[in-house]
């Protein structure tokens, strides 16, 4: 019975390989990797020859049997596009499998965007929260936001070029204007890390390329602000289509206003909108 390695490969830099990874994708009789064509790169930078199978959302249902039969004469290392597997991957999936079947699952750490993006950020790393990519719809994604709008902790999100404005113009709207960083293409030859308020990056980033890890500042005690800009606020939360639950969360943590205020505002603005 062989194990599964669940490997971590670079985010961008092929020399943060660690030495141990290398030497076990060299010893396995399969590599299971999301994205083929990356990790060849890989193999052919330091000479190494081992099979690779395709392991992505697409085929994961075909190929997971086929990867637990293939644990059970020897080792098999899972990859993924970059680095850790299983973050906001289809390697979850097959390490949950092998465990279920009873097979070995043997981490082997190495780069990871969510710890960069953390240690570059400056924000607080005691405790933090990893969200993945929010979902694409944006009254889904803000909703999500919502619900988190008053957790002290830091957060940390991975989003793709085309949606950054529209997250930062929901995190500005939901959170207030909170600090962020922004971190593009880690490791890679045009790194950048953006540290600043909400609003700030709104402006900073006209140009969207790139892969995108962003860490928000956790909630704090805002200062109250006039019942005027709660009205713009809740307006601004009723064109968004949110409903009254959501608004007023959201504009409670934007504002910094008690909740039965922010609601009671609520409540009259609806009347007056009739």
């Amino acid at each position: 019975m062989g194990s599964l390695l669940v490997v971590s490969t670079p985010i961008g830099n092929l020399e943060d390989t660690t030495i141990r990874a290398l030497r076990l994708l060299r010893e396995v009789r399969l590599i299971a990797a999301e994205d083929t064509r990356t990790t060849r790169i890989l193999l052919r930078k330091y000479g190494i020859h081992t099979r690779t199978l395709s392991y992505n959302e697409h085929n994961m249902r075909r190929r997971t049997p086929q990867l637990l039969a293939a644990l059970e004469a020897g080792d098999v290392a899972l990859v993924s596009e970059a680095g850790t597997p299983g973050l906001s991957d289809p390697g979850h999936e097959l390490i949950n499998a092998a465990i279920v079947a009873g097979f070995p699952v043997v981490p082997i750490p190495g780069p990871s965007a969510l710890i960069a993006a953390l240690v570059a950020s400056g924000l607080p790393m005691r405790q933090f929260t990893f969200l993945g990519f929010l979902s694409r719809r944006p009254a889904e994604r803000r909703r999500s936001l919502a619900h988190l709008a008053g957790e002290p902790q830091t957060l940390v999100v991975f989003e793709s070029p085309h949606r950054l404005l529209a997250l930062l113009s929901d995190l500005f709207f939901v959170f207030g204007d909170r600090r962020i960083a922004v971190c593009r293409e880690l490791t890679k030859a045009f790194e950048e890390v953006f540290r600043g308020r909400i609003s700030y990056a709104v402006e900073h980033f006209s140009d969207t390329r790139g892969e995108f890890t962003i860490v928000i500042e956790g909630a704090t005690n805002p200062q109250p602000v006039s019942d005027e800009s709660v009205n713009r606020h809740l307006q601004e939360a009723r064109d968004r289509g949110l409903s009254a639950r959501d608004a007023v969360k959201a504009v409670t943590a934007a504002t910094g206003r008690p909740r039965r205020e922010v609601y009671a505002l609520w409540l009259k603005f609806s009347e007056d909108q009739r």
